[in-house]
C-alpha cells in the first residue's frame, strides 16, 4: 500500500529569531507537520527547546506539531508537550522501561504516538511494539545536531521495517526518517518505504517554499 508522503520541516534548522515567518513559509511550502526537535543535554549532547516554544509555536499556525523527544525520563513531560499543543510525540525506545505504558499514556491524550531508534538500536525494538504505535520513527543521523550526513544503512532497515509492517497487517503505521534527507536522496528514502519526511536543512538552507515543493515533487515521483 503506497502511503501518503508527508512533509515536516525540522524547524532545529529555522532561523528562530524569525520563527513566525519561518512557519508561514513552510505553511506557503504546503509543508503537511512541523517538526520540533526536543532535546535535553543528556540523552543527546545538545540542549533545544522545550514546551514553552511548542506553545508559542502551536497559535502561529494551522499545521499539526510533530514532537520528538530526545530526552531522558520522556513519560514525565509527556502531559507538558500536550498542554503546549503537540499532535505526534515520540518516545526513544533507547530511554524506555515501560515503553507500553509510555506509548498508553501517549494515546489516552487522543494524539498520535511513535517510537523513535537510533542508527543502531535494533529493530527488534519496532516489531514487538508496533502494534501500539501510529509511526515509527528512525533516526538516519545520530541525534543531536541538524545539518549531519544521511547514513545509508537507514535504507536498508527502512525497507526491513516496512516489509515487516505490509506483513503483518501494520500497513497503516506510518515510517518516518529523521537526518540527512536531501532534495537529491529523497526519493531512495521513500523508494526504501518512508513516507514521512524530516527534512531541516535540506528546506531551510535556500528558499524554504521552493525546497519544499521540490522535496515533495522527488519524494512523489517515486512509483
Amino acid at each position: 500500500m503506497k502511503k501518503k508522503i508527508r512533509i515536516a520541516p525540522s524547524l532545529l534548522s529555522a532561523d528562530f529569531a524569525h520563527l513566525a515567518d519561518e512557519v508561514k513559509k513552510c505553511e506557503q511550502g504546503a509543508a503537511d507537520l512541523l517538526h520540533c526537535d526536543i532535546m535535553d543535554g543528556h540523552f543527546v549532547p545538545n540542549i533545544t527547546i522545550g514546551p514553552l516554544i511548542v506553545s508559542a509555536i502551536k497559535p502561529l499556525t494551522k499545521l499539526q506539531l510533530n514532537c520528538h523527544l530526545m530526552i531522558e525520563k520522556p513519560e514525565k513531560y509527556i502531559e507538558d508537550f500536550v498542554k503546549a499543543g503537540a499532535d505526534y510525540i515520540s518516545v526513544h525506545v533507547e530511554v524506555q522501561n515501560h515503553l507500553h505504558r509510555t506509548l498508553s499514556l501517549i494515546k489516552s491524550h487522543n494524539i498520535k504516538a511513535g517510537i523513535a531508534l537510533n542508527p543502531v538500536t535494533p529493530l527488534s525494538y519496532a516489531f514487538d511494539a508496533a502494534e501500539y504505535c501510529d509511526f515509527i520513527l528512525l533516526m538516519s543521523v545520530n541525534p543531536g545536531f541538524g545539518g549531519q550526513k544521511f547514513i545509508k544503512s537507514t535504507l536498508k532497515k527502512c525497507e526491513t521495517l516496512s516489509n515487516f509492517l505490509d506483513k503483518n497487517n501494520l500497513e497503516n503505521i506510518d515510517i518516518e526518517v529523521d537526518g540527512g534527507i536531501k532534495i537529491d536522496n529523497v526519493s531512495d528514502i521513500v523508494s526504501a518505504g518512508a513516507n514521512m519526511l524530516v527534512c531541516g536543512s535540506g528546506i531551510f538552507d535556500g528558499d524554504v517554499v521552493a525546497n519544499i515543493i521540490k522535496l515533495r515533487a522527488n519524494a512523489e515521483s517515486v512509483k
